[in-house]
Parts: C-alpha cells; sequence; structure tokens
C-alpha cells in the first residue's frame, strides 16, 4: 500500500525537517540490524524508538519509550502515529507487560501472535494521547489489514490452533488464513476450478477395522453356500420347461387355427380354377376319378362356400387340403351326382383346413346345395340335420339313410364333419334331395345367379 505524500506547498519544509542533512538516512540504514524491522533513527523515525546521539557521528544505544516520555506529534507531521500502530500493530490489548532481558529482549506485538527480537528492554505501546492535533485517518478496510498481517512466508501444514485459546483478530505464525497476501489469494482463485483429490478410501468391516481374510476352508463354506440348492435348480428347470411347452402350444395353436386356414385356401383356391380350366379346355371327361383328383365343385351360397371336391376321403391327400372328399373307396362307396338313384355322401373339416363345413348346422330345410360338374349343376335342397352321432355309424351315408326321413331310394346327398367344434369326438350329418339337374349349356341355376 502506497502511503499519502505531503502537499506541494509543504515540500521544502518537510525536505529539511525529515532528512536534516544530506547522508543522515543513508547512514543510519546501514547501521540497522534489521533495516525491514527495526526503526529507523532520528527525527524523522517512529517516536515510540527515538535515537539518543551521544558524540558526533555516534548513535546512542536505542531505548523503549515509556507513556509518559512519548513525544506528542508537532501539528502538520505527515503521518499518523496513533494510525499507523493500530494499522500496523493490530489493536492493542490492555495489560500486555513486556518482556525485559540482560543483553536482548523479545517483544509479543499485538494482533501479531509473533515474537519480535530486539535489542535492550522491550518497548511498551504507548496510546497516542487525545490532545494530539492530527486527526486519526479512517480505519482501514479488511483487505488491507489482510496484506499487512498475513503470514505468507508460514510453512504450510502447521496446525492452527482454536479460537477459544486465540484472540481475535490475531493470525498465529505458520498458519495461513482467509486473509492471505496477494500471491496467496492468487494461488487459492486458481486453485478454485481445480479438481480436488479426495483421499483414498479404505474398506472398513465394523469398528475394529478391515475384516481378516478367510481361510481355505472358509472360502470353500462361503462358495457351496453362494450355490443354489438342489430343490432350486429344479423348479427354475421345470419352470422353464413350462414356459417353452407354453410358448409352443401357442406356436401349434396359431398354426392350426390360422395358419391351416390360409394354407387351405390357397390349395383350394388353386384346385377350383384348375378344374374349371382342365373343363374349358375340355381335357378332362367324366368317369372314374382317382384317389385326391378334384372333379367337381360345391356351392353353398347361405354360407358363401365354393369349394372343389375331390375324390376320396384321405386327410392328408384332401380334406387337410381345404377340399370336400366324396366317399368313392371300398365299403363307403357312394354313388355320383350323376347316377340316376343313389347316395352322394361327402366330408369336409369343420373347423381348420380351410374348414368348409364350419356352419352346415346353420342350414335350414329349403336351402340350396349345388354341384357343379363338367356337363351339369346339380341342385340339392337341405330336409333335414342329425346334430350329433358316433364316428362309427356308417349308415349314415347309405343309399337310404336311416333317421333321414327318406323312405325310399332317390337321389340324395350326404354331407358330413365331426363335432363338437375344435374335436372329433363325434359326427354332425346333414341330408339334402336333389331338385334340379340342369346342363351347363342352360347356365346356372337360380340358386347360383341370384
Amino acid at each position: 500500500m502506497t502511503s499519502l505524500r505531503p502537499d506541494a506547498g509543504q515540500e521544502g519544509s518537510h525536505a529539511q525537517g525529515a532528512y536534516e542533512p544530506d547522508g543522515t538516512f543513508e547512514a543510519a540504514v546501514e547501521r540497522l540490524a534489521d533495516p525491514l524491522n527495526d526503526p529507523l533513527p532520528g527525527p524523522h523515525a517512529s517516536p515510540w524508538f527515538p535515537a539518543e546521539t551521544g558524540q558526533a557521528g555516534a548513535e546512542a544505544p536505542r531505548t523503549p519509550v515509556t507513556a509518559a516520555q512519548a513525544p506528542v506529534e508537532a501539528p502538520g507531521e505527515w503521518y499518523d502515529p496513533e494510525g499507523y500502530q493500530r494499522d500496523w500493530y493490530g489493536q492493542q490489548r490492555p495489560g500486555a507487560a513486556p518482556a525485559s532481558g540482560a543483553d536482548e529482549a523479545t517483544t509479543v506485538m499485538p494482533g501479531l501472535g509473533t515474537a519480535i527480537p530486539g535489542p535492550g528492554p522491550t518497548p511498551t505501546p504507548v496510546k497516542e494521547p487525545a490532545e494530539a492535533s492530527s486527526p486519526s485517518p479512517p480505519a482501514p478496510s479488511d483487505e488491507t489489514i489482510g496484506l499487512r498481517t498475513a503470514d505468507t512466508r508460514a510453512v504450510s501444514g502447521r496446525d492452527v490452533p482454536d479460537s477459544a485459546t486465540t484472540a481475535p483478530g490475531i493470525l498465529p505464525t505458520g498458519a495461513t488464513g482467509a486473509t492471505g497476501g496477494r500471491a496467496e489469494r492468487r494461488r487459492a482463485a486458481k486453485g478454485r476450478g481445480r479438481r480436488r483429490v479426495e483421499p483414498e478410501r479404505v474398506a472398513v468391516s465394523g469398528a475394529a477395522g478391515p475384516a481378516a481374510p478367510m481361510s481355505r476352508l472358509e472360502a470353500r463354506r462361503a462358495a457351496r453356500a453362494a450355490k443354489d440348492s438342489p430343490a432350486v435348480v429344479a423348479s427354475r428347470v421345470v419352470g422353464e420347461v413350462f414356459i417353452t411347452f407354453g410358448v409352443l402350444m401357442l406356436l401349434f395353436v396359431t398354426y392350426q387355427l390360422w395358419w391351416t386356414n390360409v394354407r387351405a385356401d390357397q390349395i383350394a383356391g388353386r384346385e377350383t380354377h384348375k378344374i374349371q380350366d382342365d373343363w374349358a379346355s375340355g381335357e378332362r371327361s367324366p368317369g372314374v376319378f382317382e384317389p385326391g383328383q378334384g372333379f367337381a365343385i360345391m356351392h353353398i351360397p347361405e354360407l358363401d362356400v365354393v369349394a372343389p371336391i375331390a375324390e376320396g376321403i384321405s386327410k392328408e391327400k384332401v380334406l387337410d387340403r381345404g377340399m370336400v372328399g366324396h366317399y368313392g373307396e371300398g365299403k363307403l362307396k357312394t354313388a355320383m351326382p350323376s347316377a340316376k338313384q343313389g347316395n352322394f355322401a361327402v366330408a369336409g373339416h369343420r373347423n381348420t383346413h380351410g374348414e368348409p363345413f364350419r356352419y352346415i348346422n346353420k342350414l335350414k330345410p329349403g336351402d340350396p346345395i349345388v354341384v357343379e360338374t363338367q356337363d351339369a349343376y346339380y341342385t340339392y335342397e337341405m330336409t333335414s340335420i342329425l346334430p350329433q352321432t358316433s364316428p362309427s355309424n356308417v349308415a349314415v351315408i347309405d343309399e337310404v339313410p336311416p333317421g333321414s326321413g327318406f323312405d325310399a331310394p332317390g337321389r340324395y346327398i350326404t354331407l358330413t364333419t365331426c363335432t363338437p367344434e375344435f374335436t372329433s369326438t363325434y359326427r354332425m350329418i346333414v341330408w339334402g334331395k336333389m331338385v334340379e339337374e340342369r346342363p351347363r349349356s342352360e347356365g346356372k341355376p337360380d340358386a347360383l345367379v341370384g
């Protein structure tokens, strides 16, 4: 901090009264033991350490000034001893007794908390008399006090005493406080943005310190205890098996109820177009057909069913392909639609694989069932239904089926399918009677036109 300078009008008087003859100030500085800490002799020095000269050119020993001998600052002095002493040495503590020695004294300066060596008896600071003519300067700021009182040369790492044992405003020697010098504050400001290095953490088990390492036997026991028991492993295996089985069942149901219908509809559609193309080209002729060979098309207008009819009731070759199978083999052989007398019996799936007979239970007496062949349209009317019977009851496809309501041979049609839905436990039977035979040259029958 730069001190105040005298006015320009007092420059001459200040130069002569403060420094006296030329060379006196330099000679006094050279005789100081510590030019930075020892007070300067002469009338220009501090009023607390006045110099007494004896012989010419010799300086008398410095003697501390008592309160009674403290000089009173003359008006016009360029500094204020009271303010200087307060700013530099801090607040005075009452009752501070000086320590004296024979050759060299040590003074504990209030506000510094450190020992300052000095020759001779320890001077006792005396407060300036109240009648001093020089006014006191304003109280210094906290930054000014911090610049003067902080010891930036202290060695880091020393402990700072508790506030209970340290006087307010005193910063012990060797401790670095918040109010350091400029260099200290700059270093602190630079370190604020840096990452703090935390001390390494040591794992502590309980209050006794780190846990002792386990022996080999204890490690084996701990590893054995960490393993799952056989019951837990078995439960997990069973759970995984059930989950896998459930997923497979879900896939199977999806395949049966959805994908089989998609595939069967595609196959049945292709077979229907193939039959119609063969009729148009004249390659197919009425007669005996091979098993699995399509020869006719069935129309059920009330159910919006159009399905090809193939020879035989093979599940793989006919029924699972979405087609209607004709009982034409062995003991189950029935008449063809073109026969003048007989029972034209067919079978079809009620569920899955195209399910052409899914809703035949909804047919009512009089509903038309049309069988289209290469030469003619054969129209039947539904007459009766047997909701449930045994699969072994083959009499339902006889020439005159029992329970059908027919009492004499004629031209009949029999539809058979499984029941209840999604099972094959029983069979459902629907009978019909031919009401019209219409050549293809005469066009479609009224049941298909409307």
